[in-house]
């Protein structure tokens, strides 16, 4: 699979999919949990991500996956998926790449970080298309392998959010 690179029509479908799985999630929610749920959503990419994405590819060498990932999602902000998940408008995965740089992770190419958790774990995207996860709230710790793809990565988070209804 990681030699396979993400196809965006794929990453439309999981957007449906994963919208539709969400909206039944939050109408159960509060009776679930006693709270109401805070905005969980899959935002779509809009012209001005497009603009930010492009701005990011020139800032830096991005890995094509994480490109076509933000060809068709602006962001992804599910705070009531287990600790919460959260993918990055490129417009902040800029912005990081600037203050903090890429990621060096040991026996891979130079990883992107555009993701964390609610507990302040960061995801980054390697050239080979692997998936890495901080093992602290840190940009300096140490990565270990998340998935094997952005692909995987995203089944990960539709069984996540399936696995609450």
């Amino acid at each position: 699979m990681a030699d396979e690179r993400l196809d965006a029509k794929w990453v439309r479908v999981w957007c449906e999919q994963a919208d539709a799985a969400l909206t039944e999630l939050m109408q159960s929610f509060e009776a679930r949990h006693g709270f109401p749920p805070d905005r969980n959503v899959v935002a779509l990419a809009t012209e001005e991500s497009h603009k930010a994405t492009d701005a990011l590819v020139e800032l830096t060498p991005i890995p094509s996956d994480l490109t076509t990932m933000y060809w068709v999602i602006d962001e992804v902000s599910l705070p009531d998926v287990d600790s919460g998940f959260f993918i990055h408008p490129s417009s902040r995965v800029a912005s990081h790449f600037r203050e903090y740089g890429s990621i060096q992770i040991d026996g891979d190419e130079p990883a992107l970080v555009f993701a964390g958790d609610g507990g302040g774990h960061l995801f980054a995207l390697a050239g080979s298309g692997r998936v890495w996860r901080s093992t602290t709230a840190s940009w300096l710790d140490q990565f270990d392998l998340a998935a094997a793809s952005l692909q995987e990565l995203f089944e990960v988070l539709t069984q996540r959010i399936t696995g609450q209804l």
